[in-house]
């Protein structure tokens, strides 16, 4: 009876899952060696493959590059026409070949291995062609390929992805990679976002920055709110420094149990005496984070904690406008 095509996906994903977990018994001596070679390394690190061990190479390079190995693809074809020129004698090579008799890919360590670089391979078959010229060999061999002729590299790829991952998650912990290193190298995504952008980086200031007096009555500071559209406004003493603020919510609940009479009185009989503050130092994320966890939507900064004097004020849609979700 024909297998389904659940059937058939589920085989496959099981086929990659089992080549992957018998991958965890070859993090050996040997993956210890390649790590430590590319820590030694004062270049980078040039990744090489074919075909599909191409665009798994392009990936390995990429990630190693992002979390803080300098590396590069280079494609065995190009590299036999000038781009050899790219490379120089204080890199190290990663080659990826499954069958490890790949003409491009012998052709280019054949030249690697003249010019005196260390070679290290992810390869199918240790005793291949590949496997004997190179100085260390992570072994990525699987028992068959996912799909039912047995031909498709699809189980050997994601090996040699996973491979290529676990060599940069141990390069990067022993580089001691810290999320500011990260940032720094993803300064444009959302990642980086989260990681770099601050406070100071969207708050509203000046003119834009709502405040009345304390005896500023209820209406004034209404008019206060709508004009700058942030739904809150901040109350200062005679000195600049804030002793409470007022939300559009709080003068709508104190028209409601006081009728129109509220709108005469002082605005600080409405405030909120003990406001949250945030330093404009701190990661946006971070003050989201408070937002989150005291339901409010506005956040006064300070520009000196105890000083209470408002520099700036960061609210939720300014925090979603700046692409850290």
């Amino acid at each position: 009876m024909a297998k389904t095509n659940i059937e058939i996906g589920q085989r496959a994903i099981r086929i990659e899952a089992e080549s992957i977990q018998a991958l965890e018994q070859r993090i050996n001596s040997d993956f210890d060696r390649a790590v430590k070679t590319i820590l030694n390394c004062s270049g980078r690190v040039i990744v090489s493959g074919m075909g599909k061990a191409g665009l798994i190479s392009q990936k390995i390079a990429s990630t190693l590059a992002s979390t803080g190995t300098p590396a590069i693809f280079i494609h065995p074809g190009d590299a036999l026409h000038g781009d050899l020129g790219m490379v120089t004698r204080d890199d190290v090579i990663i080659a990826l070949s499954n069958s490890g008799d790949t003409n491009e890919i012998l052709e280019i360590v054949h030249h690697f291995i003249n010019m005196g670089l260390p070679v290290v391979a992810f390869a199918g078959r240790r005793n291949s062609a590949l496997g004997r010229l190179s100085d260390i060999v992570l072994d990525t061999s699987v028992e068959r390929e996912a799909g039912s002729l047995n031909l498709v590299p699809t189980a050997s790829t994601t090996a040699m992805l996973a491979m290529g991952d676990a060599l940069a998650v141990a390069l990067l912990e022993a580089r001691k990679f810290k999320h500011s290193d990260f940032a720094s190298l993803h300064p444009s995504g959302t990642l980086g976002k989260k990681l770099l952008l601050k406070v100071k980086h969207i708050m509203h200031t000046g003119d834009e920055l709502p405040t009345v007096t304390r005896a500023t009555n209820v209406r004034d500071a209404l008019f206060a709110i709508s004009a700058k559209g942030l739904g809150v406004t901040g109350v200062v003493d005679d000195n600049g420094k804030m002793i409470g603020i007022i939300t559009d919510g709080d003068i709508r609940r104190g028209f409601e149990t006081g009728s129109e009479k509220i709108f005469e009185k002082p605005a600080e009989i409405l405030m909120t005496s003990t406001p949250r503050w945030v330093d404009q130092e701190m990661l946006v994320s971070e003050a989201l984070e408070v937002m989150e966890t005291y339901s409010i939507t506005s956040l006064f900064v300070h520009n000196s904690p105890g000083e209470n004097i408002p520099i700036g004020l960061v609210h939720i849609h300014d925090i979603l406008k700046s692409g850290i979700l």
